[in-house]
């Protein structure tokens, strides 16, 4: 025992017990509680089944139905990643080249949506995107579109708050990168003959990737998990795979489909944070 011990002690797998105990407990439990459930069959009026089926994941597989709502998630949350990028890392940039006084006000202002109830974000959301709401009311005005556009309980409703929702996110993982490449680097560049655009192109860029993809795994894996701004900024019939998965729990109680939608969900996002692992580490490989 006192051998095992001192293993734990020096290898540090000992730090990681108490975190790895969290993991298990919050995460990997429930999982495997609710995979069975996956394999049961649901007959409406009857309830669940006791015998073992890969009818949900069979069912999943060849509807054309699901495999419409799974693409549609995955270029939602890809859509929302891609704005987040373009919108974010110029804003990081800023921030982490701005003076430390002005910047602690600046993210602030970043941040301080994350201050408000989810709710209320996407509720003013769709005061803003809805037929008479302030946007379209303001376009009509001033004489660019005749009749209200359609901007709430669609993709371009969808993607917008949401944007909105986890801009954040990126501009601080991307910011923190930036602020982590040692000013050294930048000044070599410049001796060496290197102008402000050859110098962010060669060194800024490269180095503040690897804090770019993290920013994209993360708002990527909460924007095709989210539900309460895709129920109220998509609407009751813009479905996307979370929504399904909350309406065959709690609407149409079945259990066993919910569970198998579930699944695929966590899937997938774990296929993403492995390519964007792969992606970093031949990115970092290529660097060195």
């Amino acid at each position: 025992m006192s051998v095992l011990w001192r293993w734990l002690d020096k290898s540090g797998v000992g730090l990681l017990s108490p975190l790895t105990i969290i993991l298990l407990v919050i995460f990997v439990v429930p999982l495997l509680f609710m995979f069975p459930t996956s394999l049961l069959l649901y007959t409406p009026g009857v309830g669940i089944g006791s015998e073992w089926t890969l009818e949900n994941y069979i069912q999943i597989a060849t509807d054309s139905y699901y495999h419409k709502v799974i693409l549609r998630s995955i270029g939602m949350a890809f859509t929302v990643t891609l704005a987040t990028i373009v919108i974010g890392y110029p804003l990081a940039y800023f921030l982490a080249r701005t003076n430390s006084r002005i910047r602690n006000w600046l993210i602030l202002l970043v941040i301080f949506p994350m201050l408000l109830n989810l709710v209320v974000r996407s509720f003013g959301w769709i005061a803003l995107l809805s037929k008479n709401g302030l946007i379209n009311e303001a376009l009509i005005s001033v004489g660019i579109i005749d009749v209200p556009l359609k901007l709430i309980f669609n993709l371009t409703g969808l993607i917008i708050g949401m944007t909105h929702i986890f801009l954040p996110f990126m501009v601080l993982l991307v910011m923190g990168a930036i602020q982590n490449i040692p000013d050294d680097l930048e000044e070599a560049a410049a001796v060496l003959g290197g102008n402000s655009a050859r110098v962010f192109f060669s060194v800024i860029f490269p180095l503040s990737v690897p804090g770019l993809l993290s920013g994209g795994i993360l708002v990527f894996i909460l924007s095709i998990s989210a539900l309460v701004t895709p129920r109220l900024l998509g609407g009751p019939t813009y479905k996307v795979i979370s929504t399904l998965i909350f309406d065959e729990f709690m609407q149409l109680l079945n259990w066993p489909a919910g569970s198998a939608l579930a699944f695929v969900l966590s899937f997938i996002a774990l296929v993403v944070i492995w390519l964007s692992g792969v992606i970093t580490r031949r990115w970092m490989e290529h660097l060195i």
